[in-house]
């Protein structure tokens, strides 16, 4: 008679080995959040912590992960950009301080990166958002594979997580395969293992943990909301486009929809050139990030979410978070296997 939790291991095995953690739960990385408090919590409660680059220096990077080292003895990853200007600069960093995985985000890694990385014995993760992409980024040597669905908080797909997972999991079998986007709960995890996946990243779970340096403002903001006013940036004129990212609607998401429709207006009336108004676009959120995190300014500020904020009603400790996640998990096991087996083979917890 196996244990839920027995059954739990077995199904992350793959996951859990590859990341050398407990439970095969990955932190995701946002950026201003996922720093050191945050990253070292989750990896000491028996996840995998990956710290948010961002648009950090080098120097900054490398004195980032030392002091995540000082506040856990166990694995920990690094999320770096692929545009950054300094990538390969910021991958030294990382082999310099002995860093055992990065994950590459933001578009198609070059490949100088991923052969840098390997040759440093560095394991690659990146992230795919289709089939077809899954399967050149095996053929250019990465490790494991994040898919996640556009459900998720910060820059998205174009496609749920239910959907990713049934296109690329039944083909993929060469590396580990995470699942994200949307996750809030054990049954969750549990769904998407069966299906074969290897482990699952949480962000937006994360954030209201009494770790996480996010302002009070912030986390009450998250606290307060609803799954469906977690929304996508609009866009509102395919001359402009908008690279699309769900936030929580705020006066500053209404102001950048009244942005957009001074600049298309300008541009009509050929009062503006088109690709200053594009850039002027693009640089519309420049440091509101930073505003609603650190500042606390929620109303002018970017408040990045995934639609799993519906599922956080309190603040809780990053090990709180993981253990209710685990019960919930071995829970929806007990069930299920309780119905199926007779009554002197029932699952025990």
């Amino acid at each position: 008679m196996k244990s839920a939790e027995k059954l739990l291991d077995e199904l992350w095995t793959t996951g859990k080995d590859f990341l050398g953690v407990r439970h095969a739960i990955l932190g995701g990385a946002m950026t201003w959040v996922s720093e050191r408090n945050l990253v070292s919590a989750i990896s000491n409660a028996g996840g995998f912590g990956i710290i948010a680059s961002g648009a950090m220096s080098p120097e900054l990077l490398r004195t980032e992960i030392q002091k995540t080292q000082a506040l856990t003895s166990y694995p920990f990853g690094v999320n770096l950009i692929t545009l950054h200007p300094n990538l390969l600069e910021l991958i030294d960093a990382c082999a310099q301080e002995n860093v055992t995985h990065v994950v590459l985000a933001g578009g198609l890694p070059p490949a100088q990166a991923i052969a840098k990385l390997k040759e440093n014995d560095i394991k690659v993760i990146c992230f795919s958002p289709a089939l077809v992409l899954a399967k050149k980024l095996i053929k250019l040597g990465v490790d494991a594979l994040i898919i996640e669905g556009m459900e998720a908080g910060g820059h998205i797909g174009p496609v749920s997580t239910s959907v990713l997972v049934q296109e690329i999991l039944p083909h993929i079998k060469e590396v580990p395969v995470f699942v994200a986007g949307g996750i809030g709960r054990g049954e969750a995890i549990i769904s998407y293992l069966e299906m074969g996946a290897a482990g699952c990243q949480l962000g937006t779970r994360f954030v209201c943990t009494t770790e996480s340096i996010a302002h009070p403002r912030l986390k009450k903001a998250f606290i307060r909301a609803q799954a469906r006013d977690a929304i996508i940036s609009p866009q509102l004129d395919v001359r402009f486009p908008v690279i699309p990212v769900r936030s929580l609607l705020n006066k500053a998401t209404k102001e950048f929809i009244n942005y957009q429709k001074e600049l298309i207006g300008k541009v009509d009336r050929q009062e503006m050139d088109l690709k200053e108004a594009q850039l002027n676009i693009e640089h519309f959120w420049a440091g509101s990030l930073r505003r609603a995190i650190i500042e606390g300014d929620i109303e002018n500020g970017s408040i990045m979410a995934g639609q799993s904020v519906g599922l956080v009603s309190k603040e809780q400790s990053t090990q709180e978070v993981i253990e209710e996640l685990l019960t919930q998990a071995k829970q929806a096991l007990f069930s299920r296997f309780f119905i199926e087996q007779s009554d002197d083979k029932r699952l025990s917890l």
